[in-house]
C-alpha cells in the first residue's frame, strides 16, 4: 500500500471518529443554547435581572466566548486531555495514573479523596443533565401546540422513562444515528445564528472583545458575579470531552471542537444576542425569556424544535452511558461493590448496561423533573456539581504537571493559578444557588462520596482481618495433602488476595475433609491501567501436591470473564474442563465491632453494601451449576 493511500485511510478514520465524537461527546454542551443565554438575564437570588441593552448583551456574550476559550479550549482540549491513562480519560482514570506514578503516601491519599469526590459530583450532574435538557426542549413544544403548557412535565417524564427503558437493548443501533442527528443539530444552530447576525453583524467583534466582559463586572459588580452562575451553563459538559477521550481519541475530539462545535455554538449565541438587539425594548424584554425558540423562523419552527428535542435525548443518552462506564471503572478500582454488568454489543467492549445504575438514575431524574417542574427552576440546581468537578480536575492537573510531567514550578503555577481563579469564580457564583436548589447535587454528591469511601475503606479492613487469620498456602498444601482424601476433578477457590489460603478452602477441608486432585487458588487483580495485554493476563505458580496459584490481571475498563481466561490455560496440570471443575466462593458475614478502623454506622453501611452486592458468580461469569459458596463470620 502506498504512503498516500495509507494517509488517506488514516485521515478517513480520524474524520469518522470526529463525526462520532460530535454525536456523543458534545451533546451536553450542545444543548446549552436552549437555556444558558436566557438564564443569564433572569433575576436570581434576590439580584434583579440584567437590563436587555447592547452593553449587557455584549458583556454576557463576551463572558460566554471567553469561558469557552479558557475552560473548554485551553484547559480541557489543549491541556488536561494530554494527561491520559493509556488513552483513557476522566477523573478515575487520571487518579489511577497518579496512584501508579506517585510514591508520596500523603499526597496519594489526598488525590484519592479528590478523585472520588469528583466522581461523586459526576453522578449528581448525570441526574440533572437529562432532566434539564429534555425539559427545556419539551417546553419548546408549546410554540408548536397552543395550550401545551400543562402537558410539558408529563411529556418530559414519558420521554425520560422511555429513554431509560430502552437502555437494556443497548445503544449500538441508536448510536449510529447520534452523529448524523447531532451534525444536523449543530448545522441548524449555526444557520439560525447566521440568519439573525445579518441584522447586527458588529456583535461578532463585540463578543470576542474581552473588554466588554470586564466592563460588565466594573459596571454591575454583584449582578455580574451572580450572572456567572448562569454563564457557566454554556460550558457544562466540558468534562465529558475528557471522560470520553478513550472512545474517540484526543485529536478527533479537539478537531471536532475547534473546527465545528465551537463555531456553531458561538454563532448561535451571537445570533440570539443579535435577534434580541434587533427588537424594540418592550419586545426584547419578552423575547429574552426564551430567545432560542423565539428566534426560529415560523417556516422551520416545527422541524427545528423536534430536532432540538432529539438532541436533548441524545445528550441524555451520552450522560447515561458515561455513568455506566464510570461505574464499571469504580467497581474495578475498588470504590463500589460488584454490580450486574451486561454487555450490549458483541463488537464494542465499551457498550455496557448496568441495571441498578439505570433504574436508580431514572428514579432520581424523574423526581427532579416533578420537583422543579421547569428548566429555569432546574437551572438553579445545575452548575454546582459541574464547577466542583472542574475545580477538582484542575487540582489533579497540578499534580500531573509537577509529579508526572516534572514541570518547574515557575512554569506550572501560573497556568494552574489561572485555571483556579476561573474555577473558583464559577464555583463561588454557583454556591449562591444552594438555597434555590444547588443543595440537591451537593447532597447527592456527599451521599455517594460516603458510599464510595466506606466501601473502599471497608474492603481494606476486611482484607486485613482475613490476612490476620490466614495461613500461607504452601504450608497448607503440604499439611492437607498428608491428612485428606483426594477426589477426582478440579476445584478452583476464589481468593481476594494474592497470598494466603482462602477461607472457603479452609472451611471445605474442615467440614468435608476431602480435596480435589487439582486445587487452584485463583485471584483476580485489577491494574491501574485501562487494559492489560494478553501476554500479561495470566500468572501461575505450581505449589506441588496438586496445588496451583493463578492470578488473572485485568485493566479497569475490561470485563472479568474467568472461564474465558482459563479456557486456554494448560500449565496448571492440563486444560480446564468446566464440566469437571467446581468453583468455591467465600461469603463473609460482617459483624460490626468496636475495633478501630471505621465508625459503627460506616461498618453497618459497609455490611449492607456487601449483602446487596452482585454475587461473584455473576460478576466473574462463573457457570451457575458449578459454584459452591461457603460462608463465615468476620469482624472488621
Amino acid at each position: 500500500m502506498s504512503t498516500a493511500t495509507h494517509g488517506s485511510d488514516n485521515a478517513a478514520a480520524k474524520l469518522k471518529l470526529a463525526v462520532g465524537a460530535i454525536g456523543v461527546v458534545f451533546g451536553d454542551i450542545g444543548t446549552s443554547p436552549l437555556y444558558a443565554f436566557r438564564e443569564t438575564f433572569a433575576s436570581h437570588h434576590g439580584a434583579p435581572g440584567i437590563e436587555v441593552d447592547p452593553g449587557h448583551i455584549h458583556g454576557v456574550l463576551s463572558l460566554v466566548f471567553w469561558s469557552m476559550m479558557i475552560v473548554v479550549t485551553f484547559k480541557y482540549v489543549l491541556t488536561i486531555m494530554k494527561a491520559d491513562n493509556r488513552g483513557e480519560g476522566g477523573s478515575l482514570a487520571l487518579l489511577a495514573l497518579l496512584n501508579r506514578k506517585t510514591d508520596n503516601v500523603a499526597l496519594t491519599a489526598v488525590l484519592v479523596l479528590l478523585g472520588v469526590f469528583a466522581t461523586s459530583l459526576f453522578y449528581g450532574d448525570s441526574m440533572i443533565t437529562p432532566a434539564i435538557s429534555v425539559l427545556s426542549a419539551t417546553e419548546g413544544l408549546q410554540y408548536i401546540v397552543p395550550g401545551f403548557g400543562p402537558y410539558i412535565v408529563p411529556v418530559a417524564v414519558a420521554i425520560l422513562f422511555g429513554l431509560f427503558a430502552i437502555q437494556a437493548r443497548g445503544t449500538d443501533n441508536v448510536g449510529k444515528l447520534f452523529g448524523p442527528v447531532m451534525l444536523a443539530y449543530f448545522f441548524t444552530l449555526a444557520a439560525l445564528g447566521l440568519f439573525h447576525l445579518q441584522a447586527y453583524p458588529q456583535i461578532v467583534l463585540q463578543t470576542i472583545n474581552p473588554v466588554n466582559a470586564l466592563n460588565f463586572f466594573l459596571t454591575d459588580g454583584w449582578r455580574a458575579f451572580v450572572a456567572l452562575g448562569s454563564v457557566v451553563l454554556a460550558v457544562t459538559g466540558a468534562e465529558a470531552l475528557y471522560a470520553d477521550m478513550g472512545h474517540f481519541g484526543r485529536k478527533p475530539i479537539g478537531v471536532s471542537w475547534l473546527t465545528f462545535v465551537l463555531p456553531a455554538l458561538m454563532l448561535n449565541y451571537m445570533g440570539q444576542g443579535a435577534f434580541v438587539l434587533s427588537l424594540s425594548s418592550a419586545e426584547a424584554a419578552e423575547v429574552i425569556k426564551d430567545p432560542f425558540f423565539l428566534m426560529i423562523p415560523d417556516l422551520v419552527r416545527i422541524p427545528v424544535i423536534v430536532l432540538a428535542l432529539l438532541a436533548t435525548i441524545i445528550a441524555s443518552q451520552a450522560v447515561i452511558s458515561g455513568a455506566f462506564s464510570l461505574t464499571q471503572q469504580a467497581i474495578q478500582l475498588g470504590f463500589m461493590p460488584r454490580m450486574v454488568i451486561k454487555h450490549t454489543s458483541a463488537s464494542a467492549a465499551g457498550q455496557i448496561y448496568i441495571p441498578a445504575i439505570n433504574w436508580g438514575l431514572m428514579v432520581m431524574v424523574i423526581l427532579l423533573v416533578l420537583f422543579f417542574r421547569s428548566s429555569s427552576n432546574l437551572a438553579a440546581a445545575y452548575g454546582i456539581a459541574v464547577t466542583g468537578a472542574m475545580f477538582i480536575d484542575t487540582l489533579l492537573l497540578a499534580a500531573v504537571l509537577i509529579t508526572l510531567w516534572k514541570w518547574p514550578l515557575w512554569k506550572a503555577l501560573p497556568l494552574v493559578a489561572a485555571f483556579i481563579v476561573v474555577d473558583v469564580a464559577y464555583f463561588g457564583a454557583n454556591l449562591i444557588k444552594v438555597p434555590q436548589g444547588g443543595w440537591v447535587p451537593l447532597v447527592i454528591g456527599f451521599i455517594i462520596f460516603a458510599l464510595l469511601t466506606t466501601w473502599s475503606r471497608g474492603r481494606k479492613l476486611m482484607r486485613a482481618s482475613m490476612a490476620e487469620v490466614g495461613l500461607p498456602l504452601d504450608i497448607f498444601a503440604k499439611s492437607a495433602h498428608n491428612s485428606s482424601k483426594r477426589v477426582p476433578g478440579t476445584a478452583i477457590f476464589m481468593n481476594s488476595g494474592s497470598s494466603g489460603t482462602p477461607s472457603a478452602l479452609l472451611h471445605n477441608m474442615k467440614h468435608n475433609k476431602v480435596l480435589h486432585e487439582r486445587v487452584v487458588v485463583l485471584t483476580v487483580l485489577i491494574a491501574d491501567v485501562p487494559f492489560v495485554g494478553e501476554d500479561a493476563r495470566i500468572e501461575t505458580a505450581n505449589l506441588g501436591e496438586g496445588f496451583y496459584r493463578v492470578v488473572l490481571h485485568y485493566g479497569f475498563m475490561e470485563e472479568t470473564n474467568v472461564p474465558a481466561a482459563l479456557k486456554d490455560v494448560e500449565i496448571c496440570g492440563g486444560k480446564f474442563d468446566m464440566m469437571h471443575t467446581s468453583f468455591f466462593l467465600s461469603r463473609q458475614t460482617l459483624l460490626a465491632s468496636d475495633k478501630p478502623g471505621m465508625a459503627i454506622w460506616r461498618e453497618r453501611l459497609f455490611s449492607w453494601m456487601m449483602r446487596n452486592a452482585a454475587t461473584p458468580m455473576v460478576f466473574f461469569h462463573l457457570p451457575t451449576n458449578r459454584v459452591v459458596e461457603l460462608g463465615s463470620q468476620l469482624e472488621i
